[in-house]
């Protein structure tokens, strides 16, 4: 099927999804626990993608290259890898599926999705409006297959021959697991792992910005998104006077049922991760942090814990360097901006990181080789909310994946440098003389 026509199935799923958009946000939120408003935001980022999709299927291809030799044509050709593993996790159920699987399907691949187990109903919603749309076009449902299970069925995906793209978002511990698994056989992954978010506020840092900012990035989703900000560094001399800010809007946040329109922040999707939030306000007492609010469970029927702030950690605490994946902010002070730019880089992960200021100088720095190391480098707006035309991804132990825009579409394909020699003669390149 030509790249456009694939392109036209992809619009169509697209639309398929507009047309269900708040029933499929009611199902997130019920199965995963983020607000109807953030469920419903998710499936828009599939259909956004679709959209993407759709131009991208006119406009895949290589370049053609100059020859050194006369009578010959040097071409970049780009192919299908052929079938994309996808393992998504529970907190992104739709829309990193629809990040790869849009993408994957306008390169001609075949996927193959193993979703979370905590969240399969959205799962089989989401593969059987896909399969309608597939089929109507006179094509095979199976193109985008589902599989519900656990890690065994991961497992299989990674060690199976047969899976020419494993892409994987989970944790970085179970990451590094499959990366292992899929190198033994010499295949491919795409690795969408932790992060350790870090917002730095500068001085001249416009306040009005911050503060939400910084209540959104921390607390969306009830900090479970891989770009919470889990690090907030303050310059000493605005510390006090941000702290007691934010402290007070935490105290504004509406907490309840996901699917009243009036809450902005609902429960922990597991009671293991309840469990981890109180381990790790402990661990951060004991370290010598201090809990300005939050810190406990809320004593309703749930997964629910209250935002926390903690101020008063050293920037290396190993509480400060452990993800864990609750809206738990560590609040740190510091001086100079290089030590800063230094601490932003020195935890294992590397995928988003944040800066406010309005120095231009300063700006660019941060931009730069001796800036931030992660994939996601902002400035004046919070570590989350990634648009869909940029490659989502990171460094370092956030594993390399680049996903969704830009030209992440080539990572789905495989490249064939290919020569033609339309002459008739044979000269060999670099001007080697055989005879």
């Amino acid at each position: 099927i030509p790249a456009p026509k694939r392109g036209e199935i992809v619009r169509q799923i697209g639309d398929a999804l507009r047309q269900k958009i708040k029933l499929l946000g009611s199902l997130v939120s019920l199965e995963m626990g983020k607000i109807f408003v953030e469920g419903v935001g998710e499936v828009q980022e599939y259909i956004d993608v679709c959209d993407y999709a759709v131009g991208l299927s006119r406009m895949i291809g290589g370049p053609i290259l100059p020859s050194e030799r006369p009578g010959h044509a040097l071409i970049e050709q780009w192919n299908p890898v052929g079938l994309v593993g996808i393992i998504t996790a529970f907190n992104f159920p739709v829309a990193v599926y629809g990040w790869n699987s849009a993408i994957a399907m306008i390169c001609g691949n075949a996927c193959l999705w193993k979703g979370a187990p905590t969240t399969s109903l959205i799962s089989v919603a989401v593969t059987k409006i896909i399969a309608k749309v597939l089929e109507d076009n006179k094509v095979p449902g199976a193109i985008c297959s589902l599989v519900c299970g656990g890690a065994d069925i991961g497992t299989a995906m990674a060690k199976d021959e047969r899976m020419d793209l494993l892409s994987f978002t989970g944790s970085t511990k179970v990451g590094k697991q499959v990366a292992l698994m899929v190198q033994e056989r010499f295949g491919r992954s795409l690795l969408e792992l932790g992060g350790n978010n870090a917002i730095i506020v500068f001085e001249d840092a416009d306040l009005k910005l911050v503060i939400p900012s910084t209540l959104f990035a921390a607390v969306g989703t009830a900090g479970q998104r891989c770009t919470t900000a889990r690090r907030l560094f303050l310059h000493e001399s605005i510390h006090d006077e941000v702290v007691e800010k934010l402290a007070k809007a935490y105290t504004q946040v509406r907490i309840g049922d996901p699917w009243d329109s009036d809450t902005l922040y609902g429960p922990l999707h597991t009671k293991e991760a309840v469990k981890m939030f109180l381990d790790a306000v402990e661990k951060a007492k004991q370290q010598g942090g201090s809990v300005v609010c939050g810190g406990k469970v809320i004593n309703r029927p749930g997964n629910y814990v209250e935002p926390t702030i903690v101020t008063g950690l050293p920037h290396n605490a190993p509480i400060v360097h452990t993800e864990t994946f609750a809206p738990i902010l560590y609040v740190l002070k510091f001086k100079e901006e290089e030590e800063v730019f230094a601490w932003n880089n020195e935890v294992k992960q590397g995928l988003s990181s944040s800066i406010f200021t309005k120095d231009l100088g300063r700006i660019f720095r941060w931009l730069g080789p001796k800036g931030s190391d992660c994939g996601i480098v902002n400035v004046n707006i919070p570590t989350s909310g990634a648009e869909i035309g940029g490659a989502f991804g990171g460094e370092k132990h956030t594993g390399g994946g680049r996903e969704s825009g830009s030209d992440s579409w080539k990572l789905y394909m495989r490249r064939s440098t290919c020569t033609i020699n339309y002459s008739k003669d044979l000269p060999l390149a670099q001007g080697i003389k055989f005879q």
